[in-house]
C-alpha cells in the first residue's frame, strides 16, 4: 500500500500535469519562465534576483493552478451562465493577470538594468 503523502504528491502532479495539458495560458507562462531563465543564466543575476524570480514563478503559477480549478468547480456547479459564476472566474483569472504583470515590471526592473550593464560596460 502506498504511503498517503505519494499518493497526495501523485494527486497534486497530476493536477499540474492536467492544467498544462488542457490550458493555454499556463503554457505561455511556462514558455516565458522558460525565457526568462535563460536569460537570468545569460545575465549572470546575482542570488537574490534569481530568489525574487523563483518566487515570482511560483506565484504566477501557483495562481493559474488555483485559476483552473475554480473554473473547474464553477463550471461544475453552474454549467449554464450565472451571473454569480461569472463574477468567480473572471476575479480568478484577474488574480492571474495581476500577479503576471507585477512579476514582468519587477523582472523589467532585475534585468534592463543588467543588460544595460553588460552592453554599455
Amino acid at each position: 500500500m502506498k504511503d498517503p503523502f505519494y499518493k497526495s504528491l501523485g494527486y497534486a502532479i497530476n493536477g499540474i500535469k492536467t492544467c498544462i495539458q488542457k490550458e493555454r495560458n499556463i503554457k505561455i507562462h511556462l514558455f516565458v519562465m522558460g525565457c526568462v531563465i535563460v536569460c537570468g543564466f545569460l545575465l549572470k543575476i546575482s542570488i537574490i534576483q534569481w530568489m525574487i524570480c523563483l518566487l515570482l514563478f511560483a506565484l504566477v503559477i501557483g495562481l493559474e493552478l488555483v485559476n483552473t480549478a475554480i473554473e473547474a468547480v464553477v463550471d461544475l456547479c453552474s454549467p449554464t451562465y450565472h451571473p454569480l459564476a461569472k463574477i468567480a472566474k473572471d476575479t480568478a483569472a484577474g488574480a492571474v493577470l495581476v500577479s503576471a504583470i507585477f512579476a514582468a515590471i519587477i523582472g523589467l526592473m532585475i534585468f534592463v538594468p543588467r543588460f544595460f550593464e553588460i552592453v554599455f560596460q
